[in-house]
């Protein structure tokens, strides 16, 4: 088994790229579609593909065989100083994806992996009224003292004003201990705050579980995460701008 395969067999879905966006599609849908937005970790070094990945291809591929528009991109997080770059970069996908034919500009979610999960701050301290969810899968939620990363990416503290914004967070058992801890930070001040906190446990799973750990736990996870997503991606919105 070629340790980077995406852990569940989903026919992909034929990609299109549209300038900063690769765009997936359900096959057949007689009404305007929500959209989910993958937002893929970092730093990564410049001139990396990771919208190439089969990871993301997969995930994209899994939420439009859901019914949703799938749109990945490639973010400029090559550091923590890049971080306003890629926020910057992720909200011009989002505004891509909003103008998509097809797609129900007011049913937005946003799924962030990895060192990404710090971008998450600016959807949770002012969501807009589009925005119906955001998922953080094995996310980076706080950053060490000496990572340099500015005050605007602590979601830690931006949470508090997320409202009741629905929030899920996939936590793998065997998480990086300077990861892991930033985790259940969040997820005690989100349960302060009385977001709408959902979380899914991977005890056995690693950083990187989707495509390094072939087992059903790992593939439940993945199915979860998808229906949670779609799921919410359809309630009335609970947010306001």
């Amino acid at each position: 088994m070629n340790s980077q395969e995406f852990v569940l067999p989903i026919p992909t879905i034929e990609r299109e790229r549209r300038d900063l966006i690769d765009v997936y599609r359900p096959d057949v849908s007689d009404r305007l579609a929500p959209v989910v937005v993958f937002v893929h970790g970092g730093p990564i070094p410049p001139g990396h593909e990771p919208r190439d990945k089969p990871i993301f291809i997969g995930y994209a591929s899994l939420v439009a065989h859901a019914g949703a528009v799938g749109v990945m991109f490639n973010h400029r997080l090559h550091s923590a100083s890049h971080l306003s770059t890629a926020a910057d970069d992720l909200r011009e996908a989002v505004n891509q994806a909003r103008s998509l034919p097809g797609v129900d500009p007011d049913r937005v979610a946003i799924w962030f992996f990895s060192g990404a999960g710090l971008l998450m701050a600016d959807w949770l301290r002012e969501p807009p009224r589009y925005l119906r969810c955001l998922a953080a899968t094995y996310p980076v939620l706080e950053s060490g003292d000496d990572w340099g990363v500015e005050e605007r990416f602590r979601p830690v503290e931006a949470v508090a004003t997320a409202g009741r914004l629905p929030v899920l967070v996939t936590r793998v058992g065997r998480e990086r201990p300077e990861f892991a801890q930033g985790g259940g930070l969040f997820v005690n001040a989100a349960r302060a705050a009385g977001v709408g906190l959902d979380v899914i446990d991977v005890p056995n799973g690693q950083h990187g579980f989707d495509i390094l750990d072939h087992t059903d736990e790992s593939r439940d996870a993945v199915r979860r995460a998808v229906d949670w997503v779609i799921a919410e991606s359809h309630r009335p919105a609970m947010t306001s701008e």
